[in-house]
């Protein structure tokens, strides 16, 4: 729990100094260090098979079309990491709607994500670089207090 409070530490700060990801877009040196699209897919991969499995997020994702999230998944990390892909998914705010998702069940899957890349060998320091990219969005999943 410490480790991921630091994480999250770390990401908002760092979001802070960076500014918005849009900003970010243009450097690939992330997408790089993430492998390219198949280093993202194959994180991808073990971090929704995860999901699906953890007593935490599983009501989320266990009857999710694995495939198809892993597919936008790998292009949302992408675009974000600096990448050539395009998202075309939902917006977040739309997409996890109605699903009752608190500030734990987020902190649950933040976790899952960084076993996830800790299991890849992606080194910290690369995973707060994502991470920092990722943390606004949690204003639009979190759909409960």
């Amino acid at each position: 729990m410490i480790r991921l409070l630091a994480t999250l530490l770390l990401a908002a700060g760092a979001a802070l100094l960076h500014g918005p990801a849009d900003a970010q877009a243009g450097d690939a040196s992330l997408y790089q260090a993430f492998g390219e699209k198949p280093g993202l897919a194959l994180l991808m991969d073990r971090f929704v098979e995860t999901l699906a499995v953890d007593e935490r997020t599983r009501i989320f994702f266990a009857s999710a079309d694995k495939p198809r999230l892993k597919e936008q998944l790998t292009d949302q990390l992408c675009m974000l990491a600096g990448g050539p892909c395009v998202y075309t998914g939902a917006k977040m705010r739309g997409q996890h709607r109605g699903l009752e998702i608190g500030r734990s069940d987020f902190n649950a899957l933040v976790e899952v994500l960084q076993d996830s890349m800790d299991a890849q060998g992606i080194a910290f320091s690369t995973q707060n670089r994502m991470l920092a990219r990722l943390a606004p969005m949690h204003r639009e999943i979190i759909t409960r207090e």
